[in-house]
Order: C-alpha cells, then structure tokens, then sequence
C-alpha cells in the first residue's frame, strides 16, 4: 500500500502544535542579535556573548528539568514550557514598547527560552513515544523533520521583511503568539495520559540530575552516537559565525547572497526527511544511521574553499545542500533510534541530557572556534573544523547484527 500513513487524530494536534511553533521560530530566527544592533547598539562581543551565554546558561538552568519532568504527565509539561516561553517572550515587545528595553532582560529572556525549549524537547520526545505505535515512529519523526527544514526554508526570509516593514520586535511578537497556539493544538489533543510509577524516592535527588547521562554512556550504542552528535552539532554551529565573516566581510557578498546561500538548500531537509523510512525500510535502521552519519562529515570542509562571485554561492549552495540532505535523513532515524533504546521510565532524562550536552557542547565549541579564528583567520579555522569533523565518524558505533525492529520490518514504505 503507497500513500500517506495516518497516525491519527491525536499526532495530528501535535504534528499542528509543532508545526506552529517552529514556523514561528523560524519567522524569529535572529531576532534578539538584530534588537540589540539596532534598537541597544550593542557591539560584536555583546552580540556573541547573547548568542553563547543564552544557550549555556540556559542547557545549565535545565539539568533538573529532565528527573523533575520524567514522572510527570508529560502533555501538561509541554504546555506549561510553551506558556512560559510565550511570557517571556512578550516582555520584550511590551519593555520596547515603553523604552526600557535592555541587554540583561535579552539575555534574561534567552535564558529562558533556552531551558524551556530543551524541556519541552525532552517531555515532547517522551511523550511521542507513548502516543505512536513503535513501528510510526521514524514515520513522526521524519514528519516533525521535514517540518523543521520547511519552516526554515520559508520563516527567515519572511522575518526580515517583517522587520524591514514593521519594526525589529515584529517577529519576537509572532514568535510568542506561535508557542500559545502550540499550547492550545497541545490541550486540544485530549485524552488521558498515565503518570509514570516511580520506584525511588519520591522527591527529587542529587543524584537524579545525572541519571540521564549514566543512562547514555552506560547504553552501548547510544554512547557512542551521543558523543558523535555533540561534536558534528558542536563544530557545523561553531562555523556559522565564521562563514559569515568570511563571506560578508572578508569576500564582500551581499547579505542577501548570504541568506540565498543558506536558505536554498534547506529543501535539501525535506528531501532527506522524506527518504528516512523507505531507506530503513529496505536497508535497515543501524545501516543508514552509520552510512549517512559518516557522509554528514564529508561536507563542511568544502566551505574554506568558497571564492567571490558566482563560482562561492553555487559552492556553498552545493555544500550546504549535500549536508542539509544527510541532516535531515539523520537526524529522525536517530531520534527514532534513541526513543526505541531509551527505556520508558528515563526517557525524558536521557533527552533533556543530550539536549543540555548539545547546547553546552555548541556553545563551547563555538568560543574555542572563535579565538581560533582570531589567530588563524576565519578561513582556516573553517578548515580547521572541516578536518577534525572528517574523523567524527570513528565515534560512531561499529557495525553489529542485530534483529531488524518493528519499524524495520514495517513493510510500507510511506512518510
């Protein structure tokens, strides 16, 4: 049977709820460093600081978040980490509104969003897993993935011209309405959800704040794909600012050049999204992880070689979409992966603990590449950070048989 796999009514208010929020984070993307360039005049070191320092602190403020949500119903956690990042969200039209807008509430607010993003990723992932049959998982995933990759393709291009015609909080406004319509598609999804037993001590404990990564290093396979994750997103973030040295500053190509270079080959998400299932399908989940988890490696190294005019976009275009492309099919089987071999009772801890590794690992990698750069130049600390990723594929797991899951054997090859 080809066609579309209905997962029913309930996925489909989150898959809306989802949708929503990320079409509005999209619209968002780069707001708070053009509020403080524009309405603080803040400088570059400020600017770096909000984007490092709201990540950091915000992974750090939410290391208890992961025991405290886990034996806890996990819908009511979305909504209540929607409903708090919709507030603080809207103090910073409400502070501009009556001119006392300031850096230390942008980095307040950052803060916030930050911690409650990676809860709300975490009790999401948790409760996905309860709401989907085990074999429509990769098929969810790859759903919220395409999704992820549109919103990207289509928000940040639509966000600068709102900011262009209406003002630079226009899309902080947009991006907070979007996170209280994903509370309500969230509410609306209804029925009753089981609250986890816990076994142990009913308060919260020291020693709960690590379980997640106990859990993570412990687990053979997820060890592994773990400290892969947080190296690949570490570095490919960590060259962001870089590339945008070298082409706006450095090569003199115009910001608009630069946004085309980098939202074009977004589609390349949605199409390795699309592929996810019918490549597990037909050659197994473990075997397109590693494949496609080594190919992702191969790409960022081409960006220390872009050149003026014409030839450097159509190279960083094809850069970009060969890695947007392995992205995007990577990262639903291994989101799918890591929820069928995260047992029920830690599977929030062990989300919020690589989402908070993730976000600290982006944040430092991002430092150390910029006091490099300032040595070396941007150009070759890209092309630092291309070689060291080229080895990334020996943390991967090695190849091992093992029986095929559930979703392996699911014979329909339908997204």
């Amino acid at each position: 049977m080809k066609g579309r796999r209905a997962l029913g009514r309930r996925f489909g208010w989150l898959w809306a709820a989802f949708a929503v929020s990320s079409y509005g984070t999209g619209f968002g993307f780069g707001a708070f460093p053009l509020i403080a360039i524009l309405v603080l005049h803040s400088g570059p070191t400020q600017v770096a600081a909000l984007a490092a320092a709201g990540r950091a602190v915000g992974a750090v403020v939410a290391v208890p978040l992961g025991p405290w949500m886990e034996f806890r119903r996990k819908r009511p956690v979305m909504i209540a980490m929607d409903l708090i990042r919709f507030a603080a969200l809207m103090t910073v039209p409400a502070a501009f509104a009556f001119g006392g807008l300031s850096f230390a509430q942008l980095l307040v607010v950052s803060v916030v969003v930050a911690a409650a993003d990676i809860a709300f990723k975490a009790a999401s992932g948790a409760y996905l897993k309860s709401l989907v049959p085990p074999e429509d998982l990769l098929v969810a995933n790859g759903r919220f993935e395409s999704t992820t990759w549109t919103s990207i393709v289509v928000g940040p291009p639509l966000g600068g011209a709102a900011i262009g015609m209406f003002g630079p909080v226009t899309t902080v406004i947009a991006d907070a309405v979007s996170y209280l319509l994903s509370a309500l598609g969230i509410r609306a999804i209804g029925g009753t959800e089981a609250r986890s037993a816990r076994a142990a001590a009913p308060r919260l404990r020291a020693g709960d704040l690590l379980e997640g990564w106990r859990y993570i290093l412990g687990h053979r396979t997820l060890r592994p794909l773990f400290l892969n994750s947080i190296v690949v997103n570490g570095l490919i973030m960590a060259s962001e600012p870089l590339i945008a040295v070298l082409m706006l500053s450095r090569l003199g190509f115009a910001p608009w050049q630069y946004g085309l270079a980098f939202a074009a080959p977004c589609i390349g998400g949605l199409i390795g999204s699309r592929m996810a299932h019918p490549l597990v399908a037909r050659f197994g989940q473990r075997k397109v992880m590693l494949t496609v988890g080594a190919l992702r490696a191969c790409w960022p190294i081409g960006l220390a070689f872009v050149q003026p005019g014409v030839p450097g976009i159509v190279l960083v275009i094809a850069v970009q979409l060969g890695l947007v492309t392995c992205c995007g099919l990577f990262n639903p089987v291994l989101a799918t992966y890591r929820l069928e071999h995260s047992d029920p009772d830690r599977v929030a801890r062990t989300l919020s603990a690589w989402s908070v590794s993730s976000s600290l690992s982006i944040a430092a990698l991002t430092a150390v590449w910029g006091v490099i750069a300032a040595v070396t130049g941007p150009r070759t600390a890209i092309a630092i950070a291309g070689v060291v990723l080229l080895a990334t594929p020996l943390l991967l797991p090695r190849r091992e048989k093992e029986p095929r899951n559930a979703g392996e054997q699911a014979a329909a090859g339908i997204t």
